[in-house]
């Protein structure tokens, strides 16, 4: 038995990797939860237009590398063209349920994919609903400072959604969407200017106002002290 674990996550992309490299792992290090961040892997090309087709190679190869990590992934469910229970994916869902169908179904289907390598016990899908942006809206004071607009424009986002994780999942109203058009340019930097409002707002922050980002965290720390 070990008082710590180590933890690889497969993300979608550039921003996400540096915020587990910059954010999460030095806060979660701080439990004895050591994770290390890889981009969605294809050869000659890294991250966006994430498939379970290229994500499935990635989880084969870490399930099998050491038996002792754990496995996770960091992909949004914005813009997910083919993953697993998305075609059984009900209408009009809450949040919490849409995450709840695919993880359940991705879960499944690694396990169907990789039995020997104990996916069951080592293998804790997350798709952040509905995308990475939205745990930025986890503070709206930071956020509306930093991109320099008006508080109650941010608040009039958490007041007709309800939560930063609810942000919905609408071409135009999407979190990104709603980032870009309060930037210059339309344009939000969100691997820059994202990740410096990410680190203002904290991990703990996030976690108050994103219950799905926070239930994914309390998984790891569960597991600290049980045999992987």
């Amino acid at each position: 038995m070990s008082d710590y674990i180590e933890v690889i996550a497969i993300v979608e992309g550039k921003t996400e990797q540096v915020f587990v490299e910059q954010l999460l792992a030095p806060y979660l290090a701080e439990k004895k939860i050591y994770m290390n961040a890889t981009q969605v892997s294809k050869p000659g090309e890294k991250g966006g237009d994430v498939r379970f087709v290229r994500v499935k190679r990635d989880l084969g190869l870490h399930l099998k590398q050491r038996a002792d990590t754990y496995v996770t992934t960091l992909i949004d469910y914005y813009g997910t063209k083919e993953w697993p229970g998305l075609e059984t994916l009900a209408l009009n869902l809450l949040p919490s349920q849409i995450a709840q169908h695919l993880n359940d179904a991705v879960q499944q289907e690694v396990n169907d994919l990789f039995p020997e390598q104990r996916p069951a016990d080592r293998f804790i899908p997350f798709m952040a609903l509905h995308e990475f942006e939205a745990l930025l809206f986890s503070d709206a004071e930071i956020l509306s400072s930093e991109l320099n607009i008006a508080e109650r424009e941010v608040t009039a986002v958490l007041e007709e959604c309800g939560e930063p994780e609810a942000i919905n999942n609408s071409p135009e109203t999407a979190p990104s969407k709603r980032l870009n058009k309060w930037s210059p340019h339309e344009k939000f930097a969100k691997t820059t200017t994202g990740i410096a409002i990410a680190q203002q707002i904290g991990i703990p922050k996030m976690r108050e106002k994103c219950p799905l980002f926070n239930t994914w965290l309390e998984q790891f720390e569960a597991l600290v002290g049980v045999p992987a």
